[in-house]
């Protein structure tokens, strides 16, 4: 009689548990009195997200995929929203990311999607202020540099030149090596129109003809009356503007 379970035990150990999240740690926690900084340092050239230094736990996303490498970008998933994030040689991967009171959920998926992690807490700080509007951006392509631009009612523009504006919103970093995201967010969005633009602004045509940027509108999030949309835009030449996305708040 054949060993029925003898190739169970010949699977490497990379099959099993390959993905781990070390922040953010599932459970109950209370952020109140943790530096959490929105926004980052910008070193140049940069060909991932820079993590600053000193950034509370509380406002991290990190861990590790076994055996992954950095070929593929990994996806990361915030609260229903997905977005790639890049890795470094050993499969680990971080980056800053400011979470609202309430419950959230981060899931991470190798880059083959067979393997995933996930962490669910609850932030119970009731005076962390949240996000009211966040628009995430995101490509397809490394060694591409794609910029997100967000002008406010109030004529604010939010780009890598200058990422907060006067009424607390903000780009949270700027990615010039590829697959992003980037993020920009408002505690306290002002009434009226926005519009969201992506700028190709530059990438390796060599290698990819067209760029897809992914970008999602999210309001009020972690309430009931939160809503997501999400829009595909290709990009086919640098210095490329375009507009991705003209809504009303609220």
């Amino acid at each position: 009689m054949k060993n029925l379970f003898l190739p169970l035990l010949l699977l490497p150990a990379c099959a099993m548990a390959q993905v781990s999240i070390e922040s953010p740690k599932s459970g109950w926690r209370h952020s109140g009195g943790s530096e959490e900084q929105y926004s980052q340092a910008v070193n140049y050239p940069a060909s991932v997200v820079n993590m600053q230094p000193g950034q509370a736990e509380t406002a991290q996303i990190r861990g590790k995929i076994a055996g992954a490498g950095r070929s593929k970008p990994a996806k990361l998933i915030v609260n229903g929203v997905a977005m790639p994030v890049e890795l470094q040689e050993d499969g680990s991967f971080a980056r800053p990311y400011i979470f609202g009171p309430g419950s959230n959920g981060v899931e991470v998926r190798s880059p083959d999607g067979k393997h995933r992690a996930r962490s669910q807490f609850y932030d119970s700080y009731s005076g962390k202020t949240k996000s009211r509007l966040r628009v995430v951006l995101s490509w397809d392509s490394p060694g591409t540099d794609v910029d997100l631009h967000v002008i406010t009612p109030n004529g604010g523009h939010s780009w890598f030149g200058q990422r907060m504006l006067p009424d607390g919103s903000g780009l949270d970093v700027d990615v010039t090596g590829g697959f992003g995201p980037e993020i920009y967010s408002s505690p306290a969005p002002a009434k009226g129109n926005y519009h969201v633009y992506v700028n190709y602004y530059g990438g390796n045509s060599e290698k990819q003809v067209i760029t897809v940027a992914t970008v999602s509108v999210i309001t009020n999030e972690n309430t009931p009356s939160e809503k997501q949309q999400t829009f595909m835009v290709p990009l086919r030449a640098a210095g490329e503007l375009t507009l991705v996305k003209s809504f009303v708040y609220p």
